[in-house]
């Protein structure tokens, strides 16, 4: 099994800034892509920043610019460094993470992180 812990989110103000980090643990052989999604209330979840395993990154318009996504390889952690944040900015934040456990014959599958709430308000 696969767990994800998030930790970093918070209450701010606007302009202000916020990482938040998720750690991967438990039957890892290796980790593909990472990325970070978020859901606003009444919103669908959307992507917000994703980084293949060639460390490319991708990230979506409302955020490029102030978001950076990055990674610690040796200890299973994606982060997201949010800044210069906005009202708009305000969801629950979700990390995604692309694991293989190295059984053979399993797949590798998507796990996700419990949710970690961002407010941004004054």
């Amino acid at each position: 099994q696969v767990q994800l812990v998030e930790s970093g989110g918070g209450l701010v103000q606007p302009g202000g800034s916020l990482r938040l980090s998720c750690a991967a643990s438990g039957s890892i052989f290796s980790i593909n892509a990472m990325a970070w999604y978020r859901q606003a209330p009444g919103k669908e979840r959307e992507l917000v920043a994703s980084m293949p395993s060639d460390g490319s990154t991708n990230y979506a318009d409302s955020v490029k610019g102030r978001f950076t996504i990055s990674r610690d390889i040796a200890k299973k952690t994606v982060y997201l460094q949010m800044n210069s944040l906005k009202s708009e900015d305000t969801a629950v934040y979700y990390c995604n993470v692309n694991v293989w456990t190295g059984r053979s014959g399993v797949p590798a599958r998507d796990y996700w992180g419990q949710g970690t709430q961002v407010t941004v308000s004054s």
